[in-house]
């Protein structure tokens, strides 16, 4: 190799790293341990207790939760521990569940351990169990298409799917799997 080339051969590599060193000495950013959050809320609030009014000023539903967060910009506020009171003149029924979201639409989704309990006194059907339930505030309808239990006083029905219409107590099973009788 001639002199010339190892003197070019020298430059290009002192230009080189004198070009490349402050990309190779940057320190690599630190990844937060965190996900990364989609939205913050906008509101937290802790043991709730909130009653709700429709426009003719009759009491709809209360809500009593250990957190609600709301989130006004997705119109949708999460709930951690519910419990639903909905009110229907004189039939009335206690919802709870682990998480639930209520949406601006009043469509509340409840999720993990859902729990339906007639409060009607006299009731064929008193209480209602799925893993999730959705349920229609305004039209006062349950759905659900996951497997549900329903027992009353001397009954248990078990199946897949639910469509419950609160104003008229009907409750059909999409998927009727099976049902007890018991004596009284």
């Amino acid at each position: 190799m001639s002199s010339s080339r190892a003197i070019l051969l020298i430059i290009f590599v002192i230009s080189m790293t004198w070009l490349w060193y402050p990309y190779l000495t940057q320190e690599t950013p630190k990844t937060s341990k965190q996900s990364d959050i989609i939205a913050k809320p906008d509101y937290i609030a802790t043991e709730l207790q909130q009653t709700s009014y429709n426009e003719a000023g009759v009491r709809t539903y209360t809500v009593t939760a250990v957190k609600m967060e709301l989130y006004q910009e997705l119109g949708f506020s999460h709930f951690t521990a519910p419990v639903f009171n909905l009110y229907n003149g004189s039939q009335s029924w206690l919802i709870s569940s682990q998480e639930a979201t209520l949406y601006e639409n009043n469509t509340l989704m409840l999720e993990g351990n859902v729990e339906a309990q007639n409060l009607t006194t006299g009731a064929m059907i008193s209480l209602i169990k799925a893993d999730n339930i959705r349920v229609e505030i305004n039209e006062r309808l349950m759905q659900s298409e996951r497997p549900v239990e329903i027992t009353g006083p001397s009954l248990k029905i078990t199946g897949k799917g639910l469509y419950a219409d609160l104003n008229t107590d009907i409750i059909e099973l999409i998927n009727h799997t099976r049902t007890i009788y018991y004596d009284q």
